[in-house]
């Protein structure tokens, strides 16, 4: 039985090495037939399993909200405090909750900011339009004598200018005009928009200043194109005494060409453009 074992064992031993390397090629031959994709697979499946003992990472999973933000009625009275946070915020409902039940659309907060002064700056216009309907007061002023036209500039909204349009020139405590509040601003498409609708464009302020001195101070180089475009006085001297090529800073490159062009093409006897009123009140 023994013997038999050894014979065995030796002719096994003899068709396996007279077989194997005929299998390794087989083998190795089969791996370059499994496609690339498939390869990438197994070895990733193989890695999995290799850390299939350790924790694995969960990932973050996104979640969706299905709620939709609905307008919810109201139904109790609303104060005043409420009226003027809604108009500010754009709630629309409350604002006509409180009109509707007869309050004042002209109430304001210590510091004279009505709901027309606060929906203006926002640029919530459906608020706006229900307040005028209520009789809302386009002139009405806050502490600084500044009218909603001149919150609206500053917020850079022309959708409500174009609403309260009929006080473009209008002026605040600083006698500062919607134009010159745009041009601090420094919103250029507003400033476009006033242009367009033939504003006075060389009024100046409580300093002297005109809107190009505020354009050129604070370097608005898009607007101080609009405005030699629009005609604007380059001359016009402020209560110190400087035109506004005579504020422009060594830094302020872009704008010191315009201005320098600008001389050069009225030293030439051109003009840019005519020259509007300076709007002098």
């Amino acid at each position: 039985m023994e013997e038999y074992e050894k014979r065995r064992t030796a002719q096994v031993a003899e068709e396996s090495s007279e077989t194997g390397p005929k299998d390794g090629e087989q083998a190795e031959a089969s791996v370059r037939m499994i496609p690339a994709n498939l390869l990438h697979d197994m070895l990733n499946l193989g890695r999995a399993e290799n850390l299939e003992g350790q924790p694995r990472r969960k990932r973050p999973v996104k979640r969706t909200s299905l709620l939709v933000s609905v307008p919810m009625p109201v139904f109790g009275p609303v104060d005043t405090e409420e009226f003027l946070n809604a108009a500010i915020r754009g709630k629309q409902q409350v604002v006509e909750k409180y009109l509707c039940d007869d309050g004042n659309p002209n109430v304001c907060d210590k510091l004279g900011r009505t709901a027309l002064h606060r929906a203006s700056i926002e640029g919530h216009l459906t608020v706006v339009q229900s307040l005028l309907e209520k009789g809302a007061d386009v002139h009405c002023k806050d502490r600084l004598d500044s009218r909603p036209i001149h919150w609206a500039c500053r917020g850079g909204r022309v959708e409500i200018v174009t609403v309260l349009k009929d006080h473009l020139n209008s002026r605040d405590k600083l006698h500062s005009t919607p134009l010159h509040v745009a041009t601090r601003t420094g919103h250029a498409g507003l400033v476009e928009y006033l242009l367009s609708c033939g504003v006075k464009i060389n009024c100046r302020d409580r300093e002297g200043d005109t809107a190009l001195h505020d354009a050129v101070r604070l370097n608005r180089c898009g607007i101080v194109k609009l405005l030699i475009v629009a005609g604007v006085d380059t001359q016009i001297r402020n209560h110190e005494g400087l035109t506004a090529l005579e504020q422009v800073k060594q830094w302020h490159f872009d704008t010191m060409e315009i201005l320098q062009r600008v001389e050069q093409l009225k030293g030439a006897g051109e003009q840019p453009s005519d020259n509007r009123e300076t709007g002098e009140e």
